[in-house]
C-alpha cells in the first residue's frame, strides 16, 4: 500500500466546523482529505495563495472548503494543519478567509516556536 504523503491535523475551529454538518457530509470531506493525502488532486486540495490551501468538496451542489497550511518544521511526517471552514456561496474566496488562516498560520508557529 502507497505511503500518505502528509498528515493533517485540525485545530479546534476546523474541528468545530466538521462537527457542525450533517454526518453524511463530514464524512464525505474526511473522505476527500484521506483521499488527497495519497494523490495530487487539485479539485480536493488546491493552493490558494504561497502559503494558504484548501480542502475542497462537493457534496449535494453545494461547494465545502477547509482552509489549511503545511508544517514542514518537524521530524517526521509533513503536517498539514486545517484551520477553519465555510460553505462557499461564491466563486471568489473571501479576503477575510484567507486572512484568518493566515492569522492562525502566524499563531501556531509563533506557540509551536515556545516549546
Amino acid at each position: 500500500m502507497q505511503a500518505a504523503k502528509f498528515k493533517v491535523e485540525f485545530l479546534e475551529e476546523a474541528a468545530e466546523f466538521l462537527d457542525s454538518l450533517d454526518e453524511k457530509v463530514r464524512d464525505k470531506i474526511i473522505y476527500n482529505i484521506t483521499k488527497s493525502m495519497f494523490s495530487s488532486d487539485k479539485n480536493l486540495f488546491k493552493k490558494l495563495t504561497d502559503e494558504i490551501w484548501e480542502f475542497r468538496t462537493l457534496f449535494n451542489k453545494t461547494h465545502y472548503r477547509l482552509f489549511a497550511f503545511w508544517d514542514k518544521s518537524g521530524k517526521g511526517k509533513t503536517l498539514v494543519i486545517a484551520t477553519h471552514g465555510l460553505i462557499k456561496k461564491t466563486d471568489k474566496t473571501p479576503k477575510s478567509d484567507l486572512n484568518k488562516d493566515e492569522r492562525l498560520r502566524k499563531n501556531y508557529f509563533e506557540l509551536k516556536n515556545k516549546i
